[in-house]
């Protein structure tokens, strides 16, 4: 019994500590368990670069080896003409000047602070810096600085299936001409890059290509519980691979340089925008702090000798939308692992294809996690029963259990032997109540980041005031089920002998509840149907016990 009380607590102090530990991280105070993150200031304002221009490369542009450094970091300073494509997913912005990325909508997703407002990745406002850029270097060719002329043709998918932005460039006896196809039904932007040697002379140009963002949390991020922001990296050599801002800024970022495969990506909660390459093509790749709080995450792509009337060209994708496994897992391989579900992928994956067969069946996602938490408490439901059978029992020898306590206060090693001698007694596992919980940990852990990371809750409704399954229930109905089945479930247990112990076990509904409060309404949902259904069997098992008949 008093491992059982042992587990019990340490689970609730680790729960408060967490707790506790996410909600400085959030507010950027340094954490007990992880390194202190960087400093996130407002992101640099376009054109400065701690007080100077930002037209001011870090490095010389007209380097003649392509290496990191030499892929301009630095904002451009004005801009050119914004071309607007609008398509039934996305409205995106392009700047003549660099032929950059500097706006993208998701017209299907609202915004988590302002619902009224979309989703939008790409932005290039004082709020938020989130760009991608691409461009040449090996010498004074067209890069992410340089202002291109955009062809006319159509900027929506009225009259098809797919519009493209045709951008040309000609400089230093190089034109680049950079072609974005949107389609129809696809977050995916075709990038194509076609580089003619115009001049006299053989030149060797590099392809960069870029993702560059500040390095503070979106907007709406819960105080209480973290998830990752940042760059991410994927070889097939290397496998996925996290960075954090914090590296970046320190120059400290371990992750696979150079490969012929792969991807780059900044990841956020839910979304995620990413460049997939050509596979079997030789690549550097590099992160590198661009400006206060900026960071760039790229990678270099070696054109080769380009002879004088020649032209090379590379085709590569830039997707940027929610991450949606079965999506992610058609365009690149290891693209799905985005969507972190931390060390318990290996379960997480399983349970998450679980949910898309339910939900392919019922068609509403707070009727799949119900029917999912049935299912997984059928499962165990031989462990839980163990589990509960086991605090039955120890519920019916509490008082003798208490009385060997008064009787052998003042020598505990006769108070285990009498406590063991009661054990063998009434054929009760001390560990029994404990261990059925412990072998259930990992699964509920795992579904918690399912549910956690799961973009198809985004929105997506249940039942009457619930309206998106992933923002808080706004009337607080749920937490305040979920804190009135956790008492419920402290009654069914045993009492502890110690007051202490005792009035902790009967706060803490009230202190999960609170956390519960601003928890996302899918999780809360799940915990109550969870809740409810191990009541029921904890009720069952105890009268059985406690009435003398069999359980």
């Amino acid at each position: 019994m008093d491992i059982q009380r042992t587990v019990l607590w340490v689970v609730f102090s680790m729960s408060l500590l967490f707790l506790w530990d996410n909600w400085m991280r959030y507010n950027g105070k340094p954490s007990m368990f992880f390194p202190t993150p960087a400093t996130q200031t407002q992101p640099a304002a376009a054109g400065t670069n701690g007080g100077k221009r930002a037209d001011v490369p870090q490095t010389a542009g007209n380097a003649s080896i392509a290496s990191p450094s030499s892929v301009p970091g630095a904002v451009a300073q004005a801009k050119g003409e914004i071309v607007t494509i609008t398509t039934d997913l996305v409205k995106a912005d392009i700047d003549t000047l660099g032929g950059e990325l500097v706006r993208l909508e998701l017209l299907k997703h609202k915004d988590t602070v302002d619902p009224k407002k979309n989703v939008v990745l790409f932005d290039h406002s004082q709020s938020r810096t989130y760009l991608g850029q691409t461009g040449l270097i090996g010498g004074q060719f067209p890069n992410h600085r340089t202002q291109f002329a955009a062809k006319p043709g159509p900027r929506s998918l009225e009259n098809g299936n797919t519009v493209q932005v045709v951008l040309e460039a000609d400089q230093g006896g190089v034109k680049l001409t950079k072609t974005y196809t949107f389609k129809r039904g696809d977050y995916a932007i075709g990038l194509r890059h076609d580089v003619a040697n115009t001049g006299a002379a053989p030149v060797n140009p590099s392809l960069y290509l870029q993702l560059v963002r500040d390095g503070s949390k979106p907007e709406g991020e819960s105080r209480f519980y973290s998830t990752f922001t940042g760059p991410a990296v994927y070889t097939s050599a290397d496998h996925f691979q996290k960075l954090d801002f914090e590296k970046i800024e320190k120059g400290k970022a371990e992750h696979a340089t150079k490969s012929n495969d792969g991807w780059i990506a900044l990841v956020q909660h839910y979304f995620v925008s990413a460049f997939i390459a050509p596979e079997n093509v030789t690549r550097e790749i590099f992160t590198k702090k661009v400006d206060t709080n900026l960071y760039a995450v790229g990678e270099i792509f070696p054109l080769g000798t380009v002879a004088p009337g020649a032209t090379v060209s590379n085709e590569s994708r830039l997707y940027s939308g929610p991450q949606e496994s079965a999506v992610l897992e058609k365009l690149a391989p290891g693209l799905e692992l985005v969507k972190d579900y931390g060390w318990l992928t290996i379960v997480a994956k399983p349970i998450f294809a679980l949910m898309n067969w339910i939900h392919a069946v019922i068609g509403n996602w707070g009727w799949t996690i119900i029917v999912l938490t049935i299912l997984i408490k059928l499962l165990f439901f031989p462990l839980s029963a163990a589990s509960y059978r086991s605090m039955a029992k120890m519920k019916t020898v509490t008082p003798k259990m208490q009385g060997i306590r008064e009787r052998f206060k003042d020598d505990p090693q006769k108070m285990n032997q009498a406590m063991m001698e009661l054990y063998r007694a009434e054929k009760i596992n001390p560990l029994g109540g404990c261990l059925p919980i412990v072998v259930q940990i990992p699964v509920f852990i795992a579904l918690y980041w399912v549910l956690l990371a799961s973009v198809e809750m985004r929105n997506a409704p249940w039942l009457g005031w619930i309206h998106d399954l992933a923002a808080p229930d706004p009337f607080y109905i749920l937490p305040v089920v979920m804190a009135v089945s956790m008492f419920i479930q402290t009654k069914l247990n045993p009492t502890p002998p110690d007051p202490v112990q005792a009035k902790v076990m009967m706060v803490m509904p009230i202190v999960f509840s609170v956390m519960f409060f601003f928890f996302p309404a899918g999780l809360v949902l799940y915990w109550v149907v969870n809740n409810v259904l191990s009541i029921a069997q904890q009720w069952v098992i105890t009268r059985k016990i406690s009435g003398g008949q069999p359980a």
